[in-house]
């Protein structure tokens, strides 16, 4: 005869082993939190629910109904916290965001890996631009704070702007997502923001992985990361190789932090809690913080065969991002007193008492993008840009043996 009651025990203690609240139990298995709270009062799930609940658990339905684990060494994939069963649902309901009209993607869901047709008869002498990219510490933030779909699309922005740089045009992307337990809802909203993300960049999410590895990552924690291919010409590479003495730096405007300096911001607010809701230019700090990266390549490919080189500005700020466009024996010296320094740039300087030289190392401080362009084009090109964002000159190129130059200072109010 089955004990009720100490089933019910078994299921609520299998339930906290596994870290889960009763409502977390009743998301997963879709069922209304009053029946998960009639089971851990003694009344049976039905037989179907029975095998679920047993799935979510990691036991089997032997096991819930003798309202105890077998004894001796009774191992399984699912004790171990990997349920196949339960994953492979998930990615069936994550195919949706894999489907796409692009002809170049010659296989769908499923297959061991992904088939794209890199055909371009159009394109002379063609190369492969690939790149990954991981959303660092506001991954973290992210999920704190209720924005892990926004993040998916910081990722992808990040990892488009890298190569539209370059001037290639984005094809596919393959992303990864590694975490101690598999919420079908979370990792469902992150395929989906990634898919949307590179929609809206002109490429195709293609496949990837979804890696769940309890005894290396926590519950509840998510590492995302992507990679990209790109293609362009061999002939059109935009590698900084074209500027000239002479030239003009243009500064294309960020809209915040973009993806970097998070971990010092992370410590700032863990020794000022009250950050967080303190508001900056109307918004709270958490909202002038997790907004998107600001996404370029739209207005890059219109202005690549105008440019000598663009550098997207990430960690290492400017001059670390600059530098690598610059040819030996040249210089871009940067007026300072010149960059359109963002509020939250000056809050974050003011709150930390951060020396301008660190502001600069670390954070875009206003500017996502730098162009380098010649006089004659200058004009031309800013007003392209400014269809979509702010664009001002900063600097020029000079002889000289340093890469990049600071003079004056950062107005920071």
């Amino acid at each position: 005869m089955l004990d009720n009651r100490k089933i019910a025990d078994f299921i609520v203690g299998k339930r906290k082993e596994a870290g889960m609240t009763q409502a977390e139990v009743a998301e997963r298995l879709q069922v209304s939190f009053q029946a998960v709270s009639k089971w851990e009062n003694g009344t049976l799930p039905n037989v179907e629910m029975l095998v679920e609940l047993a799935r979510l658990l990691h036991v089997t339905v032997d096991e819930i109904l003798a309202g105890q684990e077998k004894s001796g060494e009774n191992f399984s994939y699912r004790k171990a916290g990997v349920d196949i069963s339960y994953t492979d649902a998930m990615k069936k309901e994550m195919a949706v965001y894999l489907k796409t009209e692009d002809a170049r993607v010659l296989n769908g869901f499923g297959p061991f890996a992904s088939l794209y047709d890199i055909h371009f008869p159009e394109i002379p002498e063609p190369v492969l631009v690939l790149k990954a990219e991981e959303p660092g510490s506001k991954q973290k933030l992210a999920m704190e704070y209720g924005y892990g779909e926004s993040v998916c699309h910081d990722m992808i922005n990040h990892l488009v702007n890298d190569i539209a740089v370059m001037g290639a045009r984005p094809l596919a992307v393959l992303d990864t997502i590694v975490c101690g337990n598999a919420e079908k809802e979370t990792i469902k909203s992150f395929v989906r923001g990634i898919s949307e993300a590179c929609k809206e960049n002109e490429c195709v999410l293609v496949g990837g992985e979804t890696s769940i590895q309890p005894q290396v990552v926590e519950k509840g924690v998510y590492i995302l990361t992507s990679s990209i291919a790109g293609i362009l010409s061999k002939r059109d590479i935009i590698d900084g190789s074209a500027v000239k003495e002479g030239d003009a730096v243009l500064a294309v405007a960020s809209n915040g932090l973009h993806t970097n300096g998070y971990s010092l911001v992370r410590m700032l607010m863990d020794r000022m809690p009250q950050m967080k809701l303190d508001k900056v230019a109307g918004e709270t700090f958490i909202e002038q913080i997790m907004k998107v990266h600001t996404p370029y390549y739209k207005v890059i490919k219109n202005i690549s065969d105008k440019v000598h080189g663009m550098a997207h500005i990430t960690g290492g700020g400017i001059e670390g991002n600059l530098c690598r466009i610059i040819p030996d024996g040249l210089c871009a010296e940067i007026d300072l007193t010149k960059i359109r320094v963002l509020p939250v740039f000056s809050y974050i300087q003011k709150m930390g008492n951060i020396e301008e030289e660190e502001m600069l190392a670390t954070f875009n401080c206003g500017v996502g993008l730098a162009i380098v362009v010649s006089q004659e084009k200058k004009e031309a090109v800013m007003e392209s840009v400014r269809k979509c964002y702010d664009c001002y000159e900063v600097g020029r190129i000079v002889p000289g043996q340093k890469r990049v130059a600071f003079g004056g200072r950062l107005q920071i109010v």
